[in-house]
């Protein structure tokens, strides 16, 4: 009881000394300890992975919308090699995916279908490169910011012991607030990876959609001479 009284005729105390006080950022970031050095790197890490891969599925996701009636074009009029340098030229998973369909004419339908789904399965895998990375960084960070504010915790509670009867509130608030530093920390990284990897994942679903799109559109220009018989 006695404790409690001496806490709160500090407060007031405490309050008017860290009113006038500033902390900036980078403050905060210096005050949470040697945890936040593993926590500002790995952010560097995940933002890097998700700029990077945003744009290579930004592009891979960009479909020429004159492509697949080109290469029907050049099918039917026999130009394979046409349809060939086309696909080379274009550059894209979709147009890889045709690529192997055309290197397969000549052979069974099922067959040239599952060379194509092989090459796609392959472009989304290659989509999805360091996606892993950025999962376990996300599901990480948090953890980390626990982890320094509990050996933020422990060391406040232990000056406290060292303080014997001298304890001060703002001893006590100090630690706290220190520890807690880096629980903010994880969690506004985990907070905006699971977002940015969320994001990425939306627009590969779309990149898959895409594909499966060009595979079946591929599968009935094949069919089509079948149909009319040629």
């Amino acid at each position: 009881m006695t404790f409690l009284l001496f806490m709160l005729q500090e407060v007031p105390a405490a309050a008017e000394r860290t009113s006038t006080a500033k902390l900036t950022l980078l403050d905060l970031a210096m005050k949470g300890g040697w945890v936040m050095i593993p926590i500002v790197l790995l952010s560097l890490v995940a933002a890097y992975i998700f700029i990077e891969r945003y744009y290579v599925i930004r592009k891979a996701s960009k479909e020429d919308t004159n492509f697949m009636n080109r290469i029907k074009d050049y099918i039917h009029d026999g130009k394979l090699e046409a349809a060939l340098a086309l696909c080379r030229s274009t550059d894209t998973p979709s147009a890889r995916m045709v690529e192997k369909g055309i290197s397969r004419l000549g052979r069974p339908l099922q067959d040239i279908s599952t060379a194509i789904e092989n090459v796609g399965k392959l472009e989304i895998a290659k989509l999805e490169k360091s996606f892993p990375t950025l999962a376990t960084i996300t599901g990480a960070e948090p953890m980390l910011g626990f982890l320094g504010t509990v050996i933020g915790m422990v060391r406040s509670f232990y000056a406290m012991s060292q303080a014997g009867n001298n304890i001060e509130v703002s001893l006590l608030s100090d630690g706290i607030y220190t520890a807690l530093i880096t629980t903010v920390a994880g969690l506004i990284v985990g907070i905006l990876g699971y977002f940015a990897y969320n994001t990425l994942v939306v627009k590969v679903e779309r990149v898959v959609f895409n594909l499966e799109a060009t595979l079946t559109e591929f599968m009935d220009i094949l069919n089509e001479p079948l149909k009319s018989g040629r």
